[in-house]
């Protein structure tokens, strides 16, 4: 039988050793959304950093939690914050909006193409005018496709918390997005 996160972080007190299956497990992870809010760069060392202090800090770990991981998203977020203003221009030069829908029809993965193309710098601005904490929980759950509790576990928040922060994050992100018009010249065949 697999041992759990807990167990293996318990056994990693007295043998070092088994906390690598730790990193394992959940690196891939952890890159992911680092990579996503730092970049791939800044990324690597942040996941570095991220099972630095998850070492450091693992005699605190409350082994009431077979799962790890949104303790590991709770560090990483909180290593993000110390970004923060690279972050906001990271999103303001934001190339990408997210993985491409799939779409068949050669035609509508050009129009699809070419929306996105158009709302990139609405979404980057959207995410850079957030709040920290309400764009934290809205990444976390859009990005990492954690549940509520999974946030409220890595954030240190009660579940109401994560809920109220998350309708406020969509609400402002969907009305800066409801306002930005295509421009109509990335229509015409001219």
């Amino acid at each position: 039988m697999t041992p759990t996160d807990a167990e293996l972080i318990a056994r990693s007190r007295h043998e070092p050793e088994h906390f690598a299956a730790i990193f394992d497990r959940h690196a891939p992870h952890i890159q992911r959304y680092l990579a996503r809010r730092l970049g791939r760069e800044a990324a690597d060392d942040s996941v570095a950093e991220t099972f630095l202090v998850a070492f450091d800090k693992r005699h605190r770990y409350d082994p009431a939690h077979a799962d790890a991981r949104p303790w590991l998203y709770g560090i990483a977020t909180r290593l993000v914050g110390q970004h923060r203003r690279a972050e906001v221009r990271r999103y303001r030069l934001l190339e990408a909006a997210g993985p491409a829908p799939d779409v068949t029809c050669h035609a509508d993965r050009v129009a699809t193409d070419v929306t996105a193309q158009a709302m990139r710098g609405a979404l980057a601005t959207a995410l850079a005018a957030l709040s920290t904490p309400d764009r934290d929980v809205l990444l976390l759950i859009a990005w990492e496709q954690l549940t509520y509790e999974e946030v409220a576990a890595a954030l240190a928040i009660p579940v109401g918390t994560v809920r109220s922060r998350l309708n406020r994050a969509r609400r402002k992100v969907r009305g800066a997005l409801s306002t930005t018009e295509i421009p109509e010249e990335l229509f015409s065949n001219g």
